[in-house]
């Protein structure tokens, strides 16, 4: 996702809060079963290197997690809050599951 306004509508979805991150989901409804993931990290996480360094883990947690877990033409959106990158790799793989099932209830 690239455009601001497809993160404005992702907000409206479904949020699953976890301890590294925000997880929010929602369908598109436009036929394409395609998903879509987006990720953000705000300027309170840290210093730019902080940031892209979560945000390299959170691209690579969407491609390991989110094609068995994620829902089919959805967007999914990861919002890095502190502790994400301290989190171990593997409780960050547990949490997506988690969020993941969360948000497809």
């Amino acid at each position: 996702m690239t455009v601001r306004r497809e993160y404005l509508a992702a907000n409206a979805g479904r949020r699953a809060p976890m301890p590294g991150f925000v997880l929010l989901a929602r369908a598109r409804e436009d036929g394409d079963c395609a998903m879509r993931i987006g990720i953000t990290v705000s300027k309170k996480v840290g210093n730019a290197v902080v940031r892209n360094r979560m945000k390299r883990r959170f691209r690579m947690l969407a491609r390991e997690v989110l094609p068995e877990h994620g829902m089919p033409g959805a967007d999914h959106v990861l919002i890095g809050r502190n502790s994400g990158i301290e989190r171990p790799w593997a409780d960050l793989v547990r949490d997506l599951e988690k969020a993941c099932a969360k948000v497809r209830r």
